[in-house]
């Protein structure tokens, strides 16, 4: 009898996820195929589900599919010649591992010059219908077909679930973005909204050496939680109501020279010209947080050129990134609470209660258990 696996599948805009059963695939040379134990929803996800990202009109996505892309599990089945991670460590049936949901080509010219990150074909690897073979290609299903070539990472033992299942997005994401952004030992930085990502890019700020990080948010459970990931200063925005207000409190804090680096994880676009003016001279910005087509902005153009400034657009990771997420979770478990991230986790069939309540607020990040 043919194995079957259980996956909660994405028919559209404002239809409910449905649960559903497809064959367990058997991997093909140099593939793996990953028992999930863990997946969450990442802030692209709502965006998705909401129809802000129209998955069909935007990306070419044939439903029904799997979506979901922030996941941890172990190793289920491996596929001829696969001994070890990308790493070079040894690789076995059960080991727990992570991996990049998105497979550059390596052949354009950004593979090529060594960006596989801006390779084209990471907007679409994600995105699969899960009718044809191997079915389970996204994150909110029982199994995941990683394949031949995909990065992926071994996890030791001392780190927990709860803790390594975001690494793939959030945690490698800021990791990636704030080094092409270039922050520096002494710097300081703006972050835009402490969900998942913001509160990421907060502890790895300081792992970098920043010497001010100021978090801006309007809810009082992130904003704690910020201060515990090492957050020096925060913006309320109850208090600090217009962008003008949080524009000179920053000032403030900068005393009037402005942050040499400010990044958006909160995907309103609103908030880039915000973040923009917060800059000082030669100030860095970084938009990792709008993946919405369609929303557009206002923003002087002067406002660069006459302070030097520069934005930055990250969308994915390195390979590298993924392997420094993991080293950075092992050395710094014990100073941040990252079992915290996670509020609420949901089993598979509850999935559209889990997105309900993270859409609504009541929740500020959910774990999906299959």
């Amino acid at each position: 009898m043919t194995e079957m696996g259980r996956a909660a599948v994405y028919l559209g805009v404002g239809q409910p996820f449905e649960i559903r059963e497809y064959p367990v695939p058997e991997p093909e040379p140099g593939a793996i195929l990953i028992k999930i134990t863990m997946a969450t929803i990442c802030g692209s996800d709502l965006h998705m589900w909401r129809g802000e990202l129209d998955l069909v009109n935007h990306v070419g996505l044939q439903l029904p599919a799997i979506i979901g892309h922030e996941m941890t599990g172990k190793v289920a089945k491996l596929g001829e010649g696969v001994t070890t991670d990308s790493a070079g460590q040894p690789l076995a049936i059960g080991d727990r591992v992570v991996y990049r949901y998105f497979n550059p080509c390596g052949r354009c010219p950004a593979c090529l010059r060594g960006e596989d990150a801006a390779c084209g074909m990471n907007l679409l690897f994600p995105f699969k219908s899960v009718e044809p073979f191997p079915h389970f290609t996204g994150a909110y299903a029982e199994y995941y077909y990683l394949q031949p070539n995909q990065t992926v990472i071994k996890v030791p033992d001392d780190l927990t679930d709860e803790m390594v299942a975001p690494v793939n997005c959030a945690l490698s994401e800021v990791i990636y973005g704030l080094d092409k952004v270039n922050l520096r030992f002494g710097e300081t930085i703006v972050i835009q909204g402490a969900g998942g990502l913001g509160i990421n890019a907060t502890a790895v700020a300081k792992d970098m050496g920043a010497n001010k990080i100021i978090v801006i948010d309007g809810i009082d459970n992130r904003l704690e939680l910020a201060k515990t990931f090492g957050a020096d200063e925060i913006i309320d925005m109850k208090e600090y109501k217009t962008p003008e207000e949080r524009m000179m409190r920053v000032l403030e804090l900068t005393e009037f020279k402005g942050a040499d680096v400010a990044a958006d994880f909160v995907g309103i676009p609103a908030a880039i010209p915000e973040g923009v003016s917060m800059l000082g001279q030669g100030g860095r910005y970084l938009e990792i947080g709008n993946i919405s087509p369609g929303r557009p902005f206002e923003l002087d153009p002067s406002a660069l050129v006459s302070g030097n400034k520069s934005i930055h657009g990250v969308l994915y990771y390195s390979d590298e990134a993924l392997k420094q997420a993991i080293d950075f979770l092992s050395r710094t478990k014990d100073k941040y609470p990252f079992d915290k991230i996670l509020a609420k986790s949901y089993p598979l069939e509850q999935i559209n209660e889990a997105f309900e309540a993270q859409d609504k607020g009541l929740v500020s990040r959910s774990a999906i258990i299959p």
